[in-house]
């Protein structure tokens, strides 16, 4: 029984790093570092990186940044997109990580998985921040901004505490993910569409070809000419 526990607790911080790492990657390295240089969690060997002074403080400066950034309309959705190239492999490679002292099979395996994790939950956050752009005043940003923050040091916090409730809880959460990306897609795509049009952007599109059957076109009968000498008679 105590061995499922470990392999349970081990999953969750795998892919509890991965998940919250697609939605900020900086609060997360913040978070288990403070609280592994506090003593209040025993990070596996690979891991205990995030606790190194200069991580720290690298991870506050770019929370800071980023816990402005992410508030004001449109530099958001420009911020999101950057950390796309950052996010997802940050996720990986932190998932990794956290079992990285049992084989190198299993390592690849939990960043793969960790990695498409981290790739979903950020979709989520820049699909739904393109849609939230969509309002004319700045209260939602921030509601949705600081929404998330507290959203990652929840779901941390329940992963390290209590995995199985985390587990069931990222199960719910990969079945909404599952539903909503397809709308969140079609969304952004008419959003992106709408701002082509209005700066003239967008292509013409191709004229519409006419529906049923199409009569063929022949050529008219030539016209009969009168011969010389017929105008006289």
């Amino acid at each position: 029984m105590e061995q499922l526990d470990q392999i349970v607790s081990l999953i969750a911080l795998s892919m509890g790093v991965a998940w919250a790492s697609g939605i900020n990657l900086y609060a997360t390295v913040l978070m288990l570092g403070v609280l592994s240089n506090m003593g209040h969690i025993q990070l596996p060997a690979e891991l205990q990186i995030v606790a190194d002074p200069l991580v720290l403080m690298a991870a506050g400066l770019m929370y800071c940044v980023e816990f402005f950034a992410d508030k004001v309309p449109g530099v958001d959705t420009g911020w999101d997109g950057l950390h796309t190239f950052i996010r997802i492999p940050a996720g990986a490679a932190l998932a990794a990580g956290a079992v990285g002292d049992i084989s190198p099979a299993v390592e690849l395996a939990a960043a793969l998985v960790g990695g498409s994790l981290a790739a979903g939950a950020h979709a989520v956050k820049a699909g739904s921040r393109v849609m939230i752009n969509t309002s004319p005043e700045p209260v939602t940003n921030w509601t949705a901004s600081v929404s998330e923050d507290l959203l990652v040091l929840a779901g941390l916090w329940t992963a390290l505490n209590h995995p199985a409730w985390f587990l069931a809880g990222l199960l719910l959460f990969i079945l909404l993910m599952i539903w909503l990306l397809p709308k969140l897609w079609r969304g952004v795509k008419k959003v992106f569409g709408a701002i082509l049009r209005f700066f003239g952007m967008a292509g013409s599109e191709p004229p519409e070809l006419p529906k049923g059957p199409v009569t063929p076109v022949t050529n008219p009968p030539a016209a009969k000419l009168d011969g010389p000498g017929r105008s006289g008679d």
